[in-house]
């Protein structure tokens, strides 16, 4: 019975350290790439809103046509813009802070627990469905429980001065005005295309799994015993910016219709767009499909190192974790 406790206590204090490990992952990846995630999301959003924001611009000055990924950053750095210098691309900070903290330490977490059901009567050794369902597994819960948080970082992002709207005042602020001016429901706008963007999670680790299972092998060849302990930092790098490439070229139309979703409505409660539907239909007809890849290249340039950031502190930090574990 004691043996069986101890087993028990080893696999929850296990499951925590996956948890403390990708929440300190999560918010370490942040504070690193989220200026390109603001460029991102300003790029994905809706093409005639931000036609409009190209000719204020060209009004303010010469320079400041957001027509590309560099001519963006131009805009939100430049003084003379209507987004104050660099402050622009820390809008929504602490929302994706706070989302990205959350969300991975959840994620980590949720798969690891996934891992250890399937694992249990499999000796351990688990196939690339059952890496899939894990993932699918844990991403579908994370979403349900982070999307109001990922709805606001989205909103306070996009919100420039040329919105005839009261801009939110903040994390706090923005949760208050939207459960006063559109209802609980409104937190959960986009989370149709979220439970679609399971996929990229499943895709991603799916991905990683599979890639770290041919380099530990391709490593252990020769050596007589191996622990699976071989992987440095530049592995790990590689292995989360390659599963992300993969994941960003599947799902990222799901990506462009979610942010689209979770647009504010005008001044006179009007969604831009009313459903997933009506976002196809729109983004198709004016911009073609092309207009389902828009912001991909920021999108790559932030996930991808974001991805190698994410996966080198994760595991280092599970390392120690598990160390201190065994001294003690």
């Amino acid at each position: 019975m004691s043996a069986t406790q101890s087993q028990a206590g080893s696999e929850s204090r296990w499951q925590w350290e996956n948890a403390t490990a990708g929440a300190v992952a999560g918010f370490a990846t942040v504070a690193a790439m989220h200026p390109l995630d603001v460029v991102r999301t300003s790029q994905r959003r809706s093409g005639l809103q931000f036609s409009n924001l190209q000719e204020h611009c060209s009004r303010r000055s010469n320079h400041c046509s957001p027509r590309g990924t560099l001519s963006v950053i131009f805009l939100f750095t430049s003084p003379s813009t209507i987004f104050k210098g660099l402050k622009g691309l820390y809008a929504g900070f602490f929302p994706a802070v706070l989302g990205s903290t959350v969300s991975w330490g959840l994620y980590f977490f949720f798969y690891g627990r996934a891992k250890e059901r399937y694992s249990k009567s499999r000796e351990g050794n688990l196939s690339a469905g059952l890496h899939l369902a894990s993932a699918a597994e844990a991403g579908a819960l994370v979403c349900l429980c982070t999307n109001p948080i990922w709805l606001v970082k989205t909103r306070l992002q996009l919100q420039t001065p040329l919105h005839q709207t009261r801009p939110y005042s903040g994390l706090y602020g923005a949760f208050k005005t939207i459960l006063r001016e559109e209802g609980w429901r409104a937190l959960y706008k986009g989370l149709v295309p979220g439970l679609f963007l399971v996929s990229h999670g499943a895709i991603q680790f799916t991905t990683y799994e599979e890639l770290r299972k041919i380099v530990v092998d391709y490593k252990s060849k020769g050596r007589e015993s191996t622990k699976g302990n071989q992987l440095n930092s530049i592995d790990y790098a590689v292995l989360g910016g390659s599963s992300k490439v993969a994941a960003i070229i599947v799902t990222y139309p799901f990506q462009v219709i979610r942010s689209r979703l979770q647009q504010r409505p005008s001044v006179e409660g009007i969604p831009r767009y009313m459903d997933s539907w009506h976002v196809m239909r729109e983004t198709l007809r004016f911009e073609g499909f092309r207009g389902f890849y828009k912001g991909i290249t920021p999108s790559l340039l932030k996930n991808v190192p974001a991805s190698s950031i994410t996966f080198i502190v994760y595991e280092n930090v599970l390392k120690l974790l598990k160390m201190s574990r065994r001294n003690d």
